[in-house]
């Protein structure tokens, strides 16, 4: 099985936190579109005959597109990639972006294969709102999602942000409490990090608006699991929360290693043994594919270790954890034992040969993943 991600680029706004390739600029969305197709039909043997169970639209505000125009791509996947058994179909969208002619528009899809929606809501406070520059409000947030409820779009998840300074921990409960009540059956939640080269670092480093407090985030990350666990949703990833039988499946598919095609500038590849990336500039893109009938992109091909320690920092963060008996990583074990060995034992437990993290470990997932690292022979 495999799945295929698809970037759209194009942003109502930037918002301040956000390091992904975006534009702001709604030009040449149509030869994007064309040069999405095409490269589908350049890169037809890239899985090498995997059968499709996920497509995933991201970006960028893939909503920001024409119905006609993600219909052209779907179609241009269908036509390319025959074999398809699809579990999952998700589009990202903003509140602000989901008026009813959109919904409505996103209901015909159906017919495509639409079944999931994922809406950048990132908190139900105005404060926080203005503080990371979204372009929705709060009023915006609470509409949109009823609204595609009231379509039928059930198979829903919003990502929440947590430790902006304008948010106080009782005012992050009530965020958490909110999304509960609207009945959203999966969550991803993020700590607000301050990426180089955005605007938040260069406000931040201008004195514009107060720094991330390192302390509060840890709070507040611990309130979200508290809150999580007591409303029956699992932690199946550290930064996904899903009520039993809504996971995503496409991102779970990426943490336990299974190949993905990226279409679109600035979109990733991997195909077990190799990863690849697109060039992160419209105009390249859509030059080097239509004019040139080539994909403009880079690649790396994986060494036995690096291959291992991708295994040790994807799996350490779900819930099945890592396993020793993997095969990327069962001839590293001595090495990893090793490792393990001089760790603080408070975060992390070792039953049944897996490799699992504790509540106080996921605070520190990064860094204990790259203390696991294995060297190579």
């Amino acid at each position: 099985m495999a799945g295929i991600y698809i970037h759209i680029p194009f942003c109502r706004q930037a918002c301040h936190y956000c390091n992904f390739y975006f534009t702001t600029s709604p030009a040449r969305r149509e030869q994007l579109v064309g040069a999405i197709i095409h490269e589908a039909e350049l890169t037809r043997d890239y899985l090498c005959g995997e059968v499709i169970e996920t497509i995933y639209l991201g970006g960028g505000t893939p909503t920001m597109l024409e119905k006609g125009q993600i219909q052209q791509i779907l179609e241009g996947i269908y036509k390319w990639y025959p074999d398809v058994n699809l579990k999952e179909l998700t589009i990202e969208a903003n509140p602000d972006d989901l008026t009813d002619e959109k919904v409505a528009e996103l209901t015909s899809l159906r017919a495509l294969g639409l079944n999931r929606l994922s809406i950048g809501v990132q908190s139900f406070h105005e404060v926080d709102l203005i503080y990371m520059n979204r372009a929705h409000n709060a009023t915006e947030a609470l509409d949109a999602i009823e609204r595609v409820q009231a379509a039928g779009f059930s198979n829903l998840t919003i990502d929440l942000i947590y430790g902006t300074p304008s948010m106080s921990d009782e005012a992050w409960r009530l965020n958490i409490r909110k999304a509960f009540e609207l009945g959203i059956p999966h969550i991803s939640s993020y700590a607000l990090t301050v990426e180089p080269k955005t605007y938040l670092d260069k406000n931040i480093r201008t004195g514009r608006v107060l720094p991330v407090d390192d302390a509060q985030s840890s709070r507040q990350f611990d309130i979200l699991m508290e809150e999580m666990a007591a409303h029956g949703y699992d932690q199946y990833e550290i930064s996904n929360f899903a009520l039993p039988g809504h996971r995503a499946v496409h991102n779970t598919n990426y943490w336990r290693g299974t190949k993905y095609l990226g279409l679109g500038p600035s979109a990733h590849s991997y195909d077990g043994s190799s990863r690849r990336w697109n060039v992160a500039n419209n105009d390249a893109y859509i030059r080097t594919i239509i004019s040139d009938g080539e994909v403009p992109y880079e690649t790396e091909i994986l060494t036995p270790a690096q291959r291992a320690n991708e295994y040790i920092m994807t799996s350490l963060r779900t819930m099945w954890g890592c396993d020793l008996t993997n095969e990327q990583i069962i001839n590293y074990n001595d090495q990893i034992r090793q490792s393990l060995a001089n760790m603080d034992h408070g975060h992390y437990i070792l039953q049944d040969k897996v490799i699992k993290l504790t509540q106080a470990g996921k605070h520190y997932a990064d860094r204990i993943a790259s203390e696991l690292f294995v060297d190579e022979p």
